[in-house]
């Protein structure tokens, strides 16, 4: 397996805490692997949601959050048309309750914000 974190960024919204990075991968495999790294790190999150392209696989997890999250993620993914990634966030709950949409919306800006920062940094590199 290979995993390679190639962005990471936080955004706070209503005292709950969204750490998204974006994973470059080899196999769908490796999102196991993605999995433990954030449960070790953010072992105080209650969900960890991701999308995942590699080749023909495709896939999106909401993790018992609501609002669809996972779906949320997988549309920043296409948006941006990556392929052999992961994205996940993972979410550390301020005691404020955001909604459905909220929370969608809060998933979708934080996956934007890694995806982006990618981006960034990719720019400077070529």
């Amino acid at each position: 397996m290979s995993v390679r974190e190639v962005a990471a960024v936080r955004l706070d919204e209503k005292k709950s805490k969204f750490y998204a990075h974006l994973y470059e991968i080899d196999s769908p495999d490796d999102i196991a692997e993605i999995r433990e790294i954030h449960d070790k790190t953010y072992k105080k999150a209650a969900h960890h949601c991701y999308a995942a392209v590699c080749g023909n696989f495709s896939d999106s997890r909401a993790d018992g959050e609501v609002g669809s999250p996972g779906r949320a993620l997988q549309e920043v993914m296409d948006h941006h048309n990556l392929g052999s990634h992961v994205l996940m966030v993972s979410r550390i709950f301020g005691g404020i309750k955001l909604g459905p949409a909220g929370v969608a919306r809060a998933f979708r800006e934080a996956g934007n914000g890694a995806v982006l920062e990618y981006e960034k940094t990719r720019k400077k590199v070529i």
